[in-house]
């Protein structure tokens, strides 16, 4: 299925705590390309513009690799696939950065996964522990701009 090759890289990186470079390196490319539009058109544009071109990527992706006859059937799944995929990487995110920035971003909702692997995060990180979007966090460069406002 279509979405199960777009997760692999970030997928297999967690699991083997290891970041592909060129996986990393195609992330600082288009966070540099937003933080570029940001700085013309603010922070609120880029993010919008980005997800619309991952939409249409993934939708374009997804009826590349689906057999024609299957993709009526397969678009609720592929739906649910996708932002399921979003949502995680999101927490993902929002645990990374807010653990980076010493920011309470409150409980996540991979808390049971993340103790399932033994990862302390937020107000129960431990000292030692690092949560698996950090090593994302440290290796993307640069990070998206902050609003000045």
């Amino acid at each position: 299925m279509a979405e199960d090759n777009q997760a692999q890289p970030a997928n297999a990186a967690q699991q083997n705590n290891q970041i592909d470079p060129a996986f990393i390196e195609a992330v600082n490319e288009y966070l540099a390309v937003a933080d570029k539009q940001a700085q013309k058109v603010g922070p609120n544009g880029p993010g919008l513009a980005i997800q619309f071109a991952a939409a249409r990527f993934n939708a374009h992706h997804f009826l590349s690799v689906v057999k024609p006859i299957f993709a009526a059937q397969e678009r609720k799944h592929f739906l649910d696939e996708m932002s399921g995929i979003y949502r995680k990487m999101l927490n993902q995110h929002l645990d990374g950065i807010g653990e980076e920035r010493g920011i309470d971003v409150g409980e996540s909702e991979l808390a049971d996964e993340y103790a399932a692997a033994g990862v302390q995060i937020g107000r129960l990180k431990d000292a030692t522990a690092q949560t698996p979007a950090e090593g994302y966090v440290a290796a993307a460069q640069p990070t998206p701009p902050t609003n000045p406002a």
